[in-house]
């Protein structure tokens, strides 16, 4: 992800998924990816990669494990400079908070929906 610089940016879009094998293999065949596997334990999830250069572009995971309360689907994380704020804010402004405020990747997340439905994860370096 990114550093507070970034505040405002989408920082990362990664997937849930039931059948993430499956949908790395979707992409891996539609768009040209390669993958990676990240170890969460007993299994792993995967970081999709560019073909050319090997950059990580987005993950898929299994909707398990930390993930389990994630909805299905594409989700951008979005970086905020303080995310206990920004989930208060989320529900004082008509959101919803699904994902309370916990660690990831050295930072912190929370996952909200806003107004209209949809969804999005808040990231704070």
């Amino acid at each position: 992800m990114s550093n507070k610089s970034d505040v405002g940016k989408i920082g990362w879009i990664d997937m849930t998924v039931e059948n993430a094998p499956a949908v790395r293999d979707f992409y891996k065949a539609v768009v040209g990816w390669n993958s990676e596997d990240v170890s969460m334990g007993d299994y792993s999830d995967y970081t999709m990669k560019m073909p050319a250069t090997g950059d990580g572009v987005s993950g898929i995971c299994h909707a398990r494990g930390s993930n389990a309360e994630l909805p299905p689907g594409w989700l951008i994380y979005i970086i905020v400079a303080d995310v206990e704020a920004s989930a208060k804010a989320c529900t004082e402004n008509g959101g919803k908070l699904l994902v309370k405020p916990r660690g990831l990747a050295g930072g912190r997340f929370c996952v909200v929906e806003d107004p209209g439905g949809s969804v999005a994860a808040l990231y704070q370096p």
